[in-house]
């Protein structure tokens, strides 16, 4: 570790919890250099739903460098764009009756974020934005601003303003109707609450614990931006392509939002890549007026259009990852069962699941002993409590009941130790 230690920046984060170096990756597994196989529950914090190197992805990409296709080229017209756009717009979105314009951001998920924000305050003449509690949509400044992660935006050593907090899907529990509040703080002139041109949602929290939002929630959220003329952004960037069991997190709950902002499995292939989806006449972009040296990442097309027509030409992989969830829910919750059924808890919607524990020293604690037994795990939440499932799309139910064997054990250990050291 002596060569990342000398020269890499102390922000680095994940290496401190995996302190190997990794040399290759397959499917759902990662493979250190001197051999060892870990599976994988982390997949690219949500980056790599097709896996580690997919064949026909893999060899699409290969087949389009060997042939001199272009790499980079701003937002030039090329082959590859037109292949994803016109792919994209067949598989995804006139199948579920979606009319939006593609809008190819710089290569990260907060590029595309910082975008639909700007492009809302752009149309609507306002500034302020509504996100919620415990949501994370990135680490610049104006997604950090929508950002709630204390550890996060203490890093931003500037104010950070023009959006209202306001409480999630059950934020205060099931009995207090949060978009109630809202609205009568939206309603009344002396709330303090300025007009706001968007509301920034994410379906289901991903850092910030796994808090999924009901349809009826969603719903009751979409009428309310309508009611006060606010725009509603949902974020799809780490629920979105496929994670929940549909390519959109929201799309059997009956909305239709004005953007859509995704990226991470975009590419399919870990390859950087981000978008906003937005409606037509929102499209009010004078040309160049946001732009970016690598927005539009043609390498991304190639691996992009290749999983869309791999994996969505029809509804066999969808169902595969619903059924795949309900096996990991299943196996966490004879976990829950087992070892705390007072004190843990199953949480999530699909294959975005987890377990939340106690504390975040429990999670903590539970996650290096997955890990020292093949499994690569990590935490989320405002305590990073949850023990949180990120596992490719495409694992295997025999890897899946190999990591529910290693968590198993992982729970087992650290809830007997804790319960050893209270007797004590």
């Amino acid at each position: 570790m002596k060569t990342f230690e000398l020269h890499e920046s102390g922000v680095r984060s994940y290496c401190r919890s995996f302190p190997v170096v990794f040399k290759q990756a397959r499917g759902a597994e990662l493979i250190t250099r001197e051999g060892k196989h870990y599976i994988d529950f982390l997949a690219g914090a949500g980056t790599l739903n097709y896996g580690h190197n997919h064949p026909v992805l893999k060899q699409a990409l290969l087949d389009y460098i060997e042939a001199d296709g272009i790499t980079h080229g701003l937002d030039m017209y090329s082959e590859a764009k037109e292949t994803f756009l016109s792919t994209f717009d067949r598989l995804i979105l006139k199948p579920r009756n979606m009319d939006y314009i593609m809008q190819f951001t710089g290569p990260t998920g907060t590029n595309a974020v910082e975008a639909a924000l700007k492009l809302a305050r752009k149309v609507t003449g306002r500034n302020n934005v509504i996100s919620f509690t415990n949501g994370f949509h990135g680490c610049s400044i104006g997604a950090l601003a929508a950002t709630g992660n204390k550890h996060h935006r203490g890093a931003a050593g500037v104010p950070l303003t023009d959006v209202s907090r306001m409480p999630y899907a059950n934020y205060f529990g099931d009995k207090v109707n949060t978009i109630a509040m809202m609205d009568k703080l939206l309603t009344d002139p002396s709330s303090g609450i300025d007009k706001p041109a968007a509301v920034i949602v994410e379906v289901v929290q991903g850092e910030g614990g796994l808090n999924a939002a009901s349809a009826e929630w969603v719903r009751k959220l979409e009428k309310l931006c309508r009611k006060h003329e606010m725009l509603l952004i949902v974020d799809d960037i780490q629920a979105g392509c496929g994670r929940t069991g549909t390519f959109f997190s929201f799309e059997e709950m009956g909305i239709k939002p004005d953007m859509i902002t995704l990226s991470k499995s975009l590419s399919g292939y870990g390859l950087p890549f981000a978008m906003v989806l937005l409606r037509k006449e929102l499209d009010q972009w004078k040309p160049g007026e946001h732009n970016g040296t690598f927005r539009g990442n043609n390498h991304a097309f190639v691996t992009a259009a290749a999983a869309i027509e791999h994996f969505w030409k029809d509804n066999a992989f969808a169902d595969s990852v619903k059924a795949k969830g309900k096996r990991i829910a299943d196996g966490m919750n004879k976990i829950v069962r087992r070892y705390g059924p007072d004190s843990l808890f199953v949480k999530g919607r699909g294959m975005m699941i987890g377990i939340s524990c106690p504390d975040g020293d429990t999670a903590a604690a539970i996650c290096r002993h997955a890990f020292e037994n093949g499994l690569v795990i990590e935490t989320s939440g405002a305590h990073s409590e949850v023990v949180k499932c990120l596992c490719p799309l495409i694992i295997s139910e025999e890897q899946i009941d190999k990591a529910m064997s290693i968590l198993d054990k992982a729970f087992a250990a650290v809830m007997s130790d804790q319960a050893a050291t209270q007797v004590s």
